[in-house]
């Protein structure tokens, strides 16, 4: 026993040891803690978000507006954020670890929308500051093609090219893109009815429908998502082919980052009928003098910038992805993605997961301008892929087959599995569409006669299938057709009048179609060598409408197999 004593004097020892060991412990933990409050006007902040800037390190104030914050390192000075709802983001630089009595002060934002404010331009302005134009800060100007920066991104994006998007324009005008205009719309009138439009007069040149034939004394609503920066103060009175300075710039900068609030029907979750765009946001434009920036950063300080969760919520996007009119929905990507298990908020995902995500570059704004390194993982493209591009497209769906002789017969068997969307394939506008093409041929090439199964409607084009008039041939279209009530033309690309659903094949998020073919073998009584060769092919609008309109948009090819039998 007495060997395992400890002296007095070694009992001393270790007492000076533990009592140094934790001195120099504490001293670590203070050189490694920064400490104040965080006010306005005197008054502390509770609850306000304190940051090491560009990281995920935080805290939050208590109730006496107080915070004391962890960060690494014990001589490298640092800069510390703050932000609390209803407030500009604040914030300190160079704030030396160890400070304990650290003040940063807030300052409110406007709490309400000043409709006088004139927008600011996303390319070069002609101003200073702010004024000169978003790109001035947030391009690279094509200098570093591994640091794409958001207005680069955005200006290759489709809502950069929405006001003047030319097949929008030439359906709201109801001309080519010779600019040839169809008639006006003949309208007749019946007692019980009054007036009602009738079916254009082919007999006549015609170059598809249009807004303006219908309705010529109305702009309509189509600017409120197409050119909202130019009809936020007059939804119903902006004519788009007449928008020009920063309402011409489409989906702009400054638009997005003055959104505050959308607003949705409580009882569906989804915007009020006949209410797009910005018919639905609400915004906070700033009194002159001041500046007003909403953004998914909660430190992007100093200046007039506030955090705003929405910014990378679905729900961001509803006002112009989901479109009901004359009681019928008509674009619906929101709706779709709401009712899918892609908007649990557990394990689903947002629409910016997709559209926008991230790890591109590692800072937003250029670091001569003040931008700051971020973690690549936090910056999310502007690019906003969609229905133009090839890569979104041909990782949106899965498809299988399998094909056996049966008897006299190729049994053909076909499954397409929404397996990447977050919503229906194709969405959003009724004129798109996907085309399955089945091809079965014999050893000599030629095409083998079908039995059964599927064909494509006529609305996949009637003609030549060298021209991309794949009508009547085996497989499937998949499409939500629209009939007008009136005319019963269909499917009908004129959504500004009355139409039904007459039939929507659409595969939803996460399911399955399969369609089954079968085709009669080759005459021989050798075992048939066949070929078989599946395409999915999507296409942005009816074969007739482009035809009519002179669009030479280009099919892309979703997806390819190539069967072997035996």
């Amino acid at each position: 026993m007495a060997s395992s004593q400890i002296g007095f004097r070694g009992f001393i020892t270790i007492a000076l040891l533990f009592i140094l060991g934790l001195a120099s412990c504490q001293g670590s933990v203070q050189g490694r803690t920064v400490a104040g409050i965080v006010k306005h006007e005197d008054q502390p902040v509770p609850g306000a978000v304190v940051r090491l800037q560009t990281t995920e390190i935080h805290t939050l104030t208590g109730p006496d507006g107080r915070f004391s914050l962890q960060v690494p390192g014990q001589e490298d000075p640092v800069n510390i954020t703050a932000w609390s709802a209803g407030y500009y983001i604040a914030g300190l630089k160079a704030v030396t670890p160890g400070s304990d009595q650290l003040e940063i002060n807030l300052e409110k934002h406007p709490d309400s929308d000043h409709p006088d404010y004139d927008w600011l331009p996303a390319g070069s302005g002609t101003g200073e500051g702010e004024d000169q134009g978003c790109g001035q800060c947030h391009s690279s100007a094509g200098t570093d093609l591994s640091q794409p920066l958001p207005f680069d991104q955005w200006l290759l994006d489709a809502h950069a090219q929405s006001a003047l998007n030319p097949r929008f324009l030439s359906t709201y005008l109801g001309t080519d893109l010779d600019g040839n205009q169809s008639p006006l719309t003949r309208f007749n009138y019946a007692k019980a009815y009054g007036t009602y439009p009738l079916k254009p007069d082919l007999s006549q040149p015609y170059h598809g429908p249009g807004y303006k034939l219908d309705f010529p004394g109305s702009a309509g609503n189509c600017a409120a998502c197409h050119a909202p920066a130019a009809a936020i103060n007059d939804p119903y009175g902006v004519d788009p082919s007449l928008v020009s300075g920063v309402g011409a710039e489409g989906v702009t900068c400054d638009f997005c980052h003055k959104v505050w609030d959308v607003e949705l029907d409580s009882s569906s979750g989804l915007p009020r009928d006949n209410a797009p765009g910005v018919l639905s946001f609400s915004f906070r434009r700033p009194p002159e003098g001041q500046q007003f920036f909403a953004g998914p950063f909660d430190d992007v300080a100093p200046g007039e910038d506030t955090f705003s969760p929405l910014q990378r919520e679905s729900q961001f996007c509803a006002p112009c992805h989901f479109g009901s009119f004359w009681d019928t929905v008509v674009y619906n990507s929101f709706g779709e993605w709401l009712a899918s298990p892609y908007s649990d908020p557990e394990s689903g995902q947002s629409c910016q997961n997709c559209h926008m995500p991230t790890g591109e570059a590692d800072y937003f704004a250029l670091p001569e301008q003040g931008g700051l390194i971020r973690p690549a993982a936090t910056i999310s493209s502007h690019l906003m892929p969609g229905a133009a591009d090839l890569d979104l497209l041909q990782n949106a769906v899965s498809l299988s087959a399998e094909a056996l002789v049966e008897g006299e017969r190729l049994i053909v068997n076909v499954s397409i599995l929404n397996d990447q969307t977050g919503h229906h394939v194709p969405t959003d506008s009724p004129l798109r569409q996907l085309i399955l093409l089945i091809e079965a041929r014999d050893a000599a090439g030629q095409a083998l006669p079908q039995l059964e199964g599927p064909m494509v409607p006529d609305w996949g084009g009637i003609g030549s299938p060298e021209g991309g008039y794949y009508g009547g041939l085996p497989g499937q279209g998949y499409a939500k057709i629209l009939t007008e009530i009136w005319t019963q033309h269909s499917p009908s690309a004129a959504y500004w009048n009355p139409t039904r659903v007459q039939s929507d094949n659409r595969i939803p998020a996460l399911e399955t179609d399969t369609t089954r073919y079968s085709f009669a073998l080759p005459g021989s009584s050798e075992e048939p060598e066949l070929q078989v060769q599946i395409r999915l092919i999507y296409r942005r609008a009816f074969k007739e409408l482009m035809d009519q309109k002179g669009w030479e948009t280009p099919d892309i090819l979703m997806e390819e197999l190539q069967l072997l039998v035996p």
